[in-house]
């Protein structure tokens, strides 16, 4: 029984964390910074983008960082703030 508590308060804080990404995205364009711009900051940062797309509102970026890496990461259009990282 506290196995099955302990899993459903779980899974509320994973939902509610996803729910605050999904609404961190949920900008007016009318306030979004350009691409443009979000790649100029990446490339100054020493990344070498790739592909910039738009995903459930987000810019999601794919390419390599300063160290190489390969990065799919999503941003907020408005603030550049970076919400996930895969």
């Amino acid at each position: 029984m506290k196995q099955l508590v302990l899993s459903l308060a779980l899974l509320s804080v994973i939902g509610a964390g996803a729910a605050r990404a999904e609404d961190l995205c949920k900008v007016p364009e009318a306030e979004w910074q350009p691409k443009e711009a979000l790649e100029q900051m990446l490339k100054n940062e020493g990344w070498t983008v790739k592909k910039i797309k738009i995903d459930d509102g987000c810019y999601e970026v794919y390419g390599t960082d300063a160290k190489g890496s390969r990065m799919e990461t999503y941003f907020n259009p408005k603030t550049f703030e970076v919400l996930k990282q895969d």
